[in-house]
């Protein structure tokens, strides 16, 4: 007879005071604080459990973080999940009730049946660009919002809001200041932003962002990564209807900064310009062109991440 392998998952429900911890198959859920003892009361509690497959934990806002980052520190199975999936599994379960002890169970109850796969959460310094990156994103917003009030704005206050505006601008560029120098600092991010900047049409807020937003990238097939960003097609088929195809979920960060560089691209890069002028000319909308533009440079960034090279045209 075959022996079967024990198999453990937990899942934690986050919120910005309390961490509460349940494992699969047991009705019991543990509270823990959301500060540095409960975290460390929590890792110890999850290092004395044996045969750990997945610690699953919904993403929470950031609140998440810092026990993620530590559970990572001591090699735990650590996974990060989009709530949508979470909530999506509860309704097809029929879970109507929620408390933060029924979540804890629920996002268990994720672990075991859908098996999230454990991904490397990346190092401090990797982090480090990753906020880096979201704080110039939030900043960029807050310079939109800004620059679209001027038109609706008192001419008494514009002169504070100039004064806003300049401040943002200053410190985008101490922002992206930061960003360079972290790179450089990094022999294997500089060398993996000089592969990601020779393509036609990347430019250095896609490559930061790429290392940032995705780690990833180099390490999956053309097709998982493509999954994993949220440019994978889907089917909407039924008997003899044939549906069109749409992209949903993934990583919207990533997506919204392929988006321009395959806008550059279809003017700069000979490769995406010839394959979007094949699909317009074969009847396809432009939107639909540069979606399949979006992830044919993912594929490209991708291979020559893989391959550790640079990019080049026969």
């Amino acid at each position: 007879m075959e022996q079967q392998t024990e198999e453990t998952f937990f899942g934690i429900d986050v919120s910005k005071t309390a961490l509460d911890l349940a494992q699969w198959g047991q009705k019991a859920v543990r509270r823990f604080e959301n500060n540095a003892a409960g975290i460390a009361a929590l890792v110890e509690r999850l290092l004395s459990a044996t045969a750990i497959t997945a610690i699953v934990v919904e993403a929470s806002g950031g609140f998440e973080q810092t026990m993620v980052t530590e559970l990572a520190a001591v090699s735990l199975p650590v996974v990060v999940v989009n709530p949508t999936r979470v909530r999506n599994f509860a309704r097809a379960k029929g879970q109507l009730a929620k408390t933060d002890a029924i979540d804890a169970r629920l996002i268990a109850a994720f672990a075991e049946a859908i098996r999230p796969e454990v991904r490397p959460l990346g190092t401090e310094e990797q982090q480090l660009i990753k906020a880096l990156v979201t704080r110039r994103r939030q900043l960029i917003d807050m310079q939109t919002a800004e620059k679209n009030r001027r038109a609706t704005t008192n001419p008494e206050l514009l002169p504070r809001l100039q004064k806003h505006l300049d401040w943002l601008e200053t410190e985008l560029a101490e922002i992206e200041d930061d960003l360079n120098n972290w790179i450089d600092q990094n022999a294997q991010w500089r060398e993996k932003r000089t592969s990601l900047e020779s393509v036609p049409g990347v430019g250095p807020v896609t490559s930061f962002t790429l290392l940032a937003e995705l780690p990833e990238l180099g390490t999956l097939s053309r097709q998982k990564i493509a999954a994993l960003v949220g440019l994978a097609p889907f089917n909407r088929d039924s008997g003899r209807f044939r549906g069109h195809r749409h992209i949903f979920g993934g990583r919207s960060d990533v997506r919204s900064i392929l988006y321009m560089a395959a806008l550059s691209g279809i003017r700069y890069n000979p490769i995406l310009k010839a394959f979007y002028d094949r699909l317009i000319a074969k009847g396809k909308l432009p939107k639909v062109a540069l979606t399949a533009c979006m992830r044919k440079l993912l594929t490209i960034l991708n291979a020559i991440i893989r391959d550790e090279t640079t990019w080049q045209i026969a």
